[in-house]
């Protein structure tokens, strides 16, 4: 049976997102095996992470609308080259200076992949699943850094070379997707003037506080998942009896497929409903965490790591779906770009404090910390959100 033109398009950029996102995130479960090789402190490791994150930044605050000037395919074929790229400068990695280096790629590559495949999705899909258009650009892109520590963990686990092994297969495969972006025919589009001048577009002032609240959202989503994919592999092994890249990994990975998951099932829920659930579930589950911390009693660990998943994937799926009704074509990729460069805030600052914390206080007070000011942040944006009017599509 032939694939339609519209559906290859949309399957194709489907894949290279999914790829792109495995790339971003195959890190994590490796953490503690470079921390032990090379003798690092938690925060050395949180710096590690974090310069994936201000790669990213850095690219939605300078290329953000690159998408708008050059088309969402090219942009999209920029960001897959420095994927790989990055993979390999952090697969032959000597020491930390490299490794971050090449994090620091990866991220300037998600920046380019994650707002052009946002628009090329909603562009290519076919007008019979236009509605759920935000819905599956988010369960696509969930779906994929759920893939990366997975993928990750398991090939470390059992390989006699587990700072290089895992990352060849991703390197092979981001590239079998860029050939196959090449083989697409690019959309017209009307081209807009290029500039790398920052620019972080705010949608109407109408709908502005609705967007601040999904933004922080994002913040508080990307920011629970980050202390797991950052510090996860190196608080576990005190929470639960078994340890390593495989368990580590299953840790990261359980979040974002559960998030999947949910964001498939509930993709019907209209968006401001499934923002206060997110935001709720991610408050009861940063408690837990902390509880956690503190006595050790590993039933609570597994409990919040669900509900972490649970509370991303509707907080997600909720904001993004407010970003979804509040723009229009001519400016919704400036405003996904402020959008996610206010939730991935969430991965830098927390983070560079819960790793400092750690080297001056201990892992455990560190991440407690987190989990209640995380709790806090939670609460007083579900109340913020609670008092506001219907947000009416623009």
């Amino acid at each position: 049976m032939t694939v339609q033109p519209p559906w290859r398009s949309f399957l194709m950029i489907s894949l290279a997102l999914c790829m792109g996102t495995i790339g971003t995130a195959l890190a994590s479960p490796l953490y503690p095996i470079y921390q032990q090789l090379w003798h690092l402190l938690p925060s050395q490791i949180t710096f590690i992470f974090v310069a994936y994150m201000f790669g990213c930044l850095a690219t939605l605050l300078f290329f953000g609308r690159a998408s708008n000037s050059f088309g969402f395919l090219r942009t999209l074929q920029v960001g897959l080259l420095f994927v790989v790229t990055g993979l390999l400068l952090s697969a032959f990695a000597s020491n930390a200076l490299w490794l971050g280096l090449g994090r620091f790629i990866i991220g300037i590559a998600s920046g380019l992949i994650s707002t052009s495949a946002m628009l090329g999705l909603m562009l290519t899909i076919p007008d019979s699943h236009k509605a759920h258009a935000p819905q599956l650009s988010s369960i696509i892109t969930v779906i994929g850094f759920a893939l990366g520590p997975f993928i990750g963990g398991v090939i470390a686990q059992f390989s006699a070379l587990p700072l290089l092994m895992p990352y060849l297969p991703i390197i092979a495969g981001a590239m079998l997707c860029l050939i196959g972006l090449f083989r697409l025919k690019p959309p017209t589009f009307q081209a807009q003037p290029f500039s790398i001048a920052p620019h972080l577009e705010l949608p109407v002032a109408s709908t502005r506080i609705h967007f601040f609240i999904a933004g922080l959202t994002a913040f508080c989503a990307f920011g629970a998942f980050s202390l797991f994919a950052s510090l996860s592999a190196s608080f576990v092994k005190d929470l639960i009896p078994w340890h390593g890249p495989l368990v580590s990994g299953l840790a990261i990975s359980s979040i974002l497929f559960i998030s999947a998951l949910i964001q498939f099932f509930a993709k019907s829920l209209p968006a401001a409903r499934s923002l206060n659930y997110g935001l709720l579930l991610l408050l009861l589950s940063c408690l837990l965490l902390a509880i956690c911390m503190q006595t050790h009693w590993s039933p609570l660990f597994f409990i919040s790591d669900i509900g972490v998943g649970l509370g991303h994937g509707l907080g997600i799926m909720g904001s993004f779906g407010l970003i979804h009704q509040m723009t229009n074509p001519h400016n919704r990729a400036a405003v996904i770009s402020t959008y996610l460069f206010m939730g991935y805030l969430g991965t830098i600052v927390p983070i560079i404090a819960v790793g400092y914390s750690a080297d001056l206080w201990g892992l455990n007070l560190a991440v407690s910390g987190f989990g209640l000011g995380m709790a806090l942040l939670c609460f007083g944006l579900y109340l913020w959100h609670s008092k506001q009017k219907a947000l009416r599509p623009v």
